[in-house]
Formats: C-alpha cells, sequence, structure tokens
C-alpha cells in the first residue's frame, strides 16, 4: 500500500494527478502515429518523458532544435501528447511506471514503430521503492532492447534530480557508466547521456519533475548526444568494417603507338604583365574537443570537425593527453593511441566534408584525478 501511495505522488505531484501502478496500463492519449519518413526516434520513459507539467516536455524543444540544423525526425510511439509547436506528438513517456513496466512491454513497442534511435530516460519511479535493484534491472532492460533493436542507437540517461531522493538517484546514477560501457564493449550501440548534470533541483517544477527550463536544458543535453552520433540522426550504418585492398593481376598488353606529330615550335613574344590574385580556396579543417558527460574514473568526449573554404576528402586529428587519460572505445573514427599520443582518421563514411561544414565523432576514456581539455589538430588528408 505504500509503494501505490509512493508511486502515485511522484507521478502526480503538485496537482495531485493518480495513476494507477502495476502491471497494468496507465490510461493516456493515443493518436493516430504521425510521420513525415524521417528517421524514427522513440522518446522512451515515464511521465518526465511524457512532460508531466509542460505537455510535451523536453520533446518540445529537441524539436526546434532538429528542425533548426536540417534534420528529417520522425518521433515514434504508441502514444500522443504536447502543443502545436511540437511538430510530432508521438512518444513512449508513460507516466508513473518503473523500469519492470516498462520492460514487460518494450518489446512490442520497438517491433511495431522500429525506431533507428531511442532516447531512454527511466528509474525515477523506482527511487522510492527497489532503488537498491534497479541498476541490475536497467541492465537487463537494455539487453531487451539492444536484442531486440539491435541496429538502433541507445542513449542512455542518467536520471534528472529529485529533492526528496537524492541519495537513492546519486547512487543509480552511479552505476549507469558502468552499465553502458559493459554493454559498449559487448557490441551493443549505446551511449550515455549525464542528464542529472545538465539539471539542478531550481530546474524543477515540483521537486520530481522538470519545469520549462528543466525540460530545455534537457533537450540541449539530447542534442548534443545526438550530434556525436551523426548517424543516429540521418539513418547511416555508421562506420564501415575495413579490410585489405582487394588485389589482383594488373591487365596487360601491347601499348598503342603511332607516328609523333612535326613541325615548327610556334614562336612569339612571352606576355608579361602582373599575375593575377584572388583568394585561394584552402583545403584546412579544424577540430574542436568537448567533454560531453563525466564520471568517477571516465568520461565521454565529442570532436567537431570542420572543413575550411574548400571541400576535403578526409582527415586527421591528433592531440596529446596532458593528465593520464586513455581512449576505451570510440565511434565515427578510426583512433590509435601511442603513449599519450592519440590520432583520429576519418572512416569510409564521413571523411568527405563540405566547404565550411562539419562532422564529429566520440569517444570514451578513462581518468584518474584531472581531466584536462587538450588542444586538437586537425590536417585535411
Amino acid at each position: 500500500m505504500e509503494k501505490t501511495r509512493t508511486t502515485r505522488w511522484i507521478a502526480g505531484a503538485v496537482v495531485g494527478l493518480v495513476l494507477t501502478v502495476g502491471a497494468g496500463m496507465v490510461n493516456a492519449p493515443v493518436a493516430s502515429a504521425e510521420s513525415n519518413g524521417g528517421v524514427r526516434v522513440m522518446p522512451l520513459g515515464d511521465s518526465i518523458t511524457d512532460g508531466f507539467n509542460v505537455a510535451g516536455g523536453y520533446r518540445i524543444e529537441l524539436w526546434k532544435k532538429l528542425v533548426a540544423g536540417g534534420y528529417k525526425i520522425d518521433f515514434v510511439g504508441s502514444l500522443s501528447n504536447g502543443p502545436a509547436s511540437l511538430g510530432d506528438h508521438d512518444h513512449e513517456g508513460h507516466s508513473g511506471w518503473t523500469i519492470d513496466q516498462v520492460n514487460n512491454n518494450v518489446v512490442n513497442w520497438l517491433k511495431t514503430t522500429t525506431p533507428r534511435t531511442i532516447l531512454l530516460h527511466i528509474g525515477t519511479n523506482d527511487m522510492m521503492s527497489n532503488a537498491a535493484t534497479a541498476p541490475t534491472r536497467l541492465s537487463n532492460l537494455l539487453d531487451r532492447i539492444t536484442t531486440t533493436a539491435p541496429t538502433a542507437d541507445v542513449f542512455v540517461s542518467t536520471i534528472i534530480p529529485m529533492s526528496m531522493a537524492d541519495s537513492a538517484v546519486r547512487t543509480f546514477n552511479a552505476a549507469i557508466p558502468g552499465i553502458v560501457q559493459t554493454k559498449a564493449s559487448a557490441g551493443r550501440k549505446v551511449h550515455l547521456v549525464d542528464m542529472y548534470k545538465a539539471l539542478t533541483t531550481a530546474d524543477l517544477a515540483d521537486g520530481v519533475h522538470a519545469n520549462a527550463t528543466g525540460y530545455a536544458k534537457m533537450a540541449d543535453a539530447w542534442f548534443k548526444a545526438l550530434q556525436s552520433v551523426p548517424e543516429s540522426l540521418t539513418g547511416g550504418t555508421g562506420p564501415t568494417p575495413t579490410g585489405p585492398t582487394p588485389t589482383g593481376p594488373t591487365p596487360t598488353g601491347p601499348t598503342p603507338t603511332g607516328p609523333t606529330p612535326t613541325g615548327p615550335t610556334p614562336t612569339g613574344p612571352t606576355p608579361t604583365g602582373p599575375t593575377p590574385t584572388g583568394p585561394t580556396d584552402v583545403a584546412g579543417c579544424s577540430a574542436k574537443y568537448e567533454v560531453i558527460n563525466q564520471w568517477q574514473g571516465g568520461f565521454q568526449a565529442n570532436v567537431t570537425v570542420t572543413a575550411g573554404n574548400a571541400s576535403i576528402s578526409g582527415w586527421r586529428v591528433t592531440w596529446t593527453f596532458g593528465d593520464g587519460q586513455s581512449v576505451t572505445s570510440s565511434w565515427n573514427a578510426t583512433l590509435s593511441s601511442s603513449g599519450s599520443s592519440v590520432t583520429a582518421r576519418n572512416t569510409t563514411n564521413n571523411g568527405a566534408v563540405a566547404a565550411g561544414k562539419s562532422t564529429a565523432f566520440g569517444f570514451t576514456g578513462s581518468w584518474n584525478g584531472t581531466n584536462g581539455i587538450p588542444s586538437a589538430t586537425c590536417t585535411a588528408a
């Protein structure tokens, strides 16, 4: 009985909304799916994904950022809500739901909507009961998601602050990076987003759910994470496996011959004058190194490569760690290390960059004591 009262308070703080908790479905508006044929992205979670206090939640500002960035995205899910300014209202944010409830239904949702990308923020309703087992249950949920949708990129978020259960939230969040790293090391396409760091309790409307400012901060964190894995927004498949270049006999045959034209060489005065000058298209590039998530002993970084005033067909980024950091895994680039020096080279999918445009790659790493930002240098290949 205490569990039911607590969960109802979490899902309905301030306005007294009563939700049914347990194995059954929560009554929520379901509408015909909206689709623009774009890359399918599933916002997945509880009332914070639904947008309690602010209908649509983080999805409102995230949609605006995606449109402004030129991305064609199709939010998918069995639920629908939000204002007219939200271009696509579909989602899987089930108010009052726990990790287990999402786990019990996620296979059907994934098979129905086949998302290319998943944004997962779940665990808030587990913090007032069974918090100790929440990390294990989150791990099980990720196994089910990645088994059902192995080609989808899954962005796993730490949960936002919670005024009355901060200790439980911190303990749960501290376990998530290790869970994500274990899945990634096993070849699963999972990525960490540190949402707890993005918000403070001042960004909460009722101690549990975000206010408008908090949801905007969530949108920004999601958007940056998505950009760090470009194919999650474009529908690509990621880096293409590489191997030895096929070899074989070179075709041979007689070289065509014929008489060489002869005749007097034209002569005349050599034109003189100033050599025309003008802007030269320099095929260069620049790199911006940014730490986007950090936890005890580990971190996630994003490096943005921008072409100069001419297009480039390939790039190489180098930097030297100054505090003993090391790379543990990477995506959208081929990384090699020699001591503290790191070299990142483009993959076959992202070497060509138009003048003034950008691409990005990311990696996770380890650190101890200090995690200083190194200076990254880009060279057009």
